[in-house]
């Protein structure tokens, strides 16, 4: 299930979307786009909690996580279908 985000992950996920869209990318990648954000730990957290971003282990280096931004357009409407559901 996709969850909505709130806004101050809205603009950050907008940022790395811009730059990588569907492309893996790494944390020191993400630290760079987003100027050494404090709270990018928390973003990759929130993002992969809310069904925005897929995490797997570098299959290069164990201890390294490569990241994926899942498409805006499917998470909006997978959005869209659960809030028509409710009542």
């Amino acid at each position: 299930m996709v969850k909505h985000l709130p806004g101050w992950i809205m603009k950050r996920y907008a940022k790395l979307w811009l730059k990588f869209k569907e492309k893996d990318f790494t944390k020191s990648d993400a630290k760079k786009i987003l100027n050494k954000d404090s709270s990018l730990p928390v973003l990759l957290s929130e993002l992969r909690k809310a069904g925005w971003l897929e995490m797997k282990m570098s299959e290069d280096d164990a201890r390294k996580t490569i990241y994926k931004l899942k498409n805006p357009t499917i998470n909006f409407e997978a959005e869209l279908k659960e809030l028509a559901k409710q009542k």
